[in-house]
């Protein structure tokens, strides 16, 4: 696998189910969420500048796709890379599958901005940040 993605496993379990005994379409997004606490775990030369929590990672819009359904017992993959990079944002992409078929569950963007959390805006992703996040970005055609 391309050392740009992340790659973390869950276990569907039974209390991430709704009444139709599929994941609830909320729970996605947490495994979503698992999977970029993840890609920040591998990297953590990258995880450094964000420590402090000033400058602050901030979601600014998630668009996910529901393909298919999974189900309790099933083993996930929550494969994380970012994908685009600008001098405002980034946005990572992301894709849930299911290992042992390798079927797409959902895929998702992300769109982040930093957030200087004195000021409580937006700042520019330039100097040491741009630099650490350029060598990652792999972009979703590939």
């Amino acid at each position: 696998m391309d050392p740009r993605i992340s790659r973390v496993t869950l276990r569907v379990r039974g209390y991430h189910l709704d009444g139709y005994g599929h994941v609830n379409n909320a729970r996605y997004l947490e495994f979503l969420e698992e999977g970029r606490w993840g890609y920040f775990d591998d990297r953590p030369d990258l995880a450094r500048h964000f420590a402090s929590g000033d400058p602050a990672l901030v979601a600014v819009n998630l668009n996910i796709n529901y393909r298919q359904a999974a189900v309790a017992g099933d083993d996930l993959e929550v494969l994380t890379r970012i994908a685009d990079l600008s001098s405002r944002s980034a946005r990572m992409y992301q894709e849930i599958r299911r290992i042992g078929d390798g079927k797409q569950i959902a895929d998702a963007d992300l769109t982040f901005v930093l957030l200087d959390v004195r000021a409580k805006q937006a700042m520019a992703i330039e100097g040491e940040i741009l630099q650490a996040l350029e060598p990652l970005v792999l972009p979703k055609a590939s």
